[in-house]
């Protein structure tokens, strides 16, 4: 059975010949049974439910703030159990490696000693913060949830993009939009074995519970959030609902004077041993970070240096959240664990080396450049897109501050059949996994939340910039 040919880039449904990966047959001959009108109105059916249910995300621009509906397209991306199942290896590996890592950054630093992670990054690191030095959280975690970015290049391997350590989203469209596509293809569901991802909740919610400092009682976990016109407000709201968790801002807390965490109510004070934060560090707390915050909770770190409440991710945690440090991921793995990486990094510059940069500044033209704190796809240049002047401006930004920019070639990202009008074309995607840390167990997603580039020939997969997304089935 012949369906469209991609021969240019690593199609995830679909062969160089036009057929049909093995383990993506039975959906393959589904959708190539379906007339364009049918696709389309699945497509509508889709986007119907996702307004019926409420899924949005916030994009910011020009001083103001839209609620969109979030985009799905109906066709899932499909990986082999098998694959995943070494993925899932290799995430687990990089996620424990990396705790390591911070922990020793906080601590003796004997990384840096030993000469295999230079001293001057973390100098010079913007996530680095001291009032974290010679803190241990509970089991030495200070990244529970990780959400790893891959990529899938033209030879068919798996690489990590971006480690996202600090606050990372997107969780919960993974889940909503399993939610609606079961709604729209429920008979693919009965006739393909596809993993489940709706346990995702309940992991969270105990790894949360084991992190308290109380052990033996039921712990209080709340979710913390900036409020309602941050972009991931859904996302806070959901998860609160999901886990049966208080979403709270940080003026429904209180720290008492015996350093203790406290949550406001109609019934009284009631003590928090758990805070699942989705604020930034720097708004935390306004003693110990900036003092103009209105959005953290004053005396936070302090009651968290105690002991007497768990911060889920650490303060700190994105310290190893930083396209620099993403480059010694390999030789960080190496060092705490003495293993081989097991999913390989995509080949990186770094700036701040100047035979790097000569090579950079030589190749511009071909290749992608970062920003090493940025987020969503803001600050980075494409540079086979880029005009002459973008170029140069982008390089003289690198000069300005080496440290802070890596350069990586364009990647043939891979490609999953898309919904455009009423045909399929290959549109460009990655995959966004979460990782969950308790110390004594780690949990990864089957699958993740698959991101598209909604137009044609574009590597831009964010949300923010015009992308949409996926389900992700993980099948036998």
């Amino acid at each position: 059975m012949s369906f469209y040919k991609e021969d240019r880039f690593f199609d995830e449904l679909i062969t160089s010949e036009g057929l049909p990966r093995k383990y993506a047959e039975p959906l393959v001959d589904y959708l190539s049974k379906m007339h364009g009108v049918e696709r389309k109105l699945a497509q509508e059916s889709a986007e119907l439910a996702v307004k019926e249910m409420g899924i949005t995300f916030t994009v910011y621009g020009d001083g103001s703030s839209i609620d969109r509906s979030w985009p799905i397209d109906i066709v899932p991306r499909l990986i082999s159990k098998n694959e995943w199942q070494a993925v899932e290896k290799g995430l687990v590996q990089r996620v424990q490696a990396l705790n390591m890592f911070i922990d020793d950054l906080y601590h003796k630093q004997s990384i840096v000693k030993d000469k295999v992670f230079p001293a001057e990054l973390i100098a010079k690191s913007v996530n680095f913060r001291e009032q974290c030095i010679g803190v241990s959280p509970p089991h030495n975690i200070w990244a529970h949830i990780c959400g790893s970015d891959l990529v899938r290049d033209k030879d068919g391997t798996m690489y990590v993009l971006e480690d996202n350590l600090r606050v990372p989203s997107g969780v919960s469209y993974m889940l909503e939009n399993r939610s609606v596509i079961k709604r729209v293809f429920p008979e693919m569901f009965e006739k393909m074995d596809i993993q489940p991802v709706s346990d995702y909740p309940s992991q969270l919610f105990d790894m949360l519970s084991s992190m308290s400092p109380r052990p033996g009682d039921t712990p209080e976990v709340v979710v913390l959030t900036p409020g309602i016109y941050n972009s991931a407000y859904f996302e806070h709201c959901y998860l609160a609902q999901e886990m049966g968790c208080e979403l709270v801002e940080g003026s429904d807390l209180f720290v008492d004077d015996d350093d203790v965490v406290f949550m406001r109510t109609v019934e009284g004070r009631r003590r928090v041993d758990v805070i699942y934060r989705r604020i930034d560090d720097l708004f935390l707390d306004p003693e110990a970070f900036h003092p103009d915050s209105m959005l953290g909770v004053p005396g936070l770190v302090r009651a968290w240096k105690k002991g007497n409440v768990a911060l889920v991710n650490a303060p700190g945690a994105g310290v190893a959240d930083d396209k620099v440090v993403y480059t010694y991921v390999p030789d960080i793995i190496k060092y705490y664990l003495g293993e081989e990486i097991l999913l390989p990094n995509v080949e990186t510059y770094r700036c701040y080396d100047k035979k790097d940069f000569s090579y950079v500044e030589a190749n511009i033209d071909k290749l992608v450049v970062k920003p090493a704190n940025e987020s969503g796809g803001y600050g980075l240049l494409i540079g086979p897109k880029a005009s002459v002047e973008e170029r140069e401006k982008c390089l003289a930004q690198i000069k300005a501050d080496p440290r802070n920019w890596i350069a990586q070639p364009t990647l043939s990202l891979s490609t999953v059949p898309t919904l455009v009008n009423d045909s399929l074309e290959g549109r460009h995607v990655d995959l966004r996994p979460f990782i969950l840390s308790s110390g004594d167990s780690t949990y990864v997603t089957t699958g993740g939340l698959t991101r598209v580039a909604m137009v044609k020939g574009s590597l831009v997969v964010n949300s923010s910039q015009g992308g949409g997304s996926k389900d992700t089935w993980i099948v036998e």
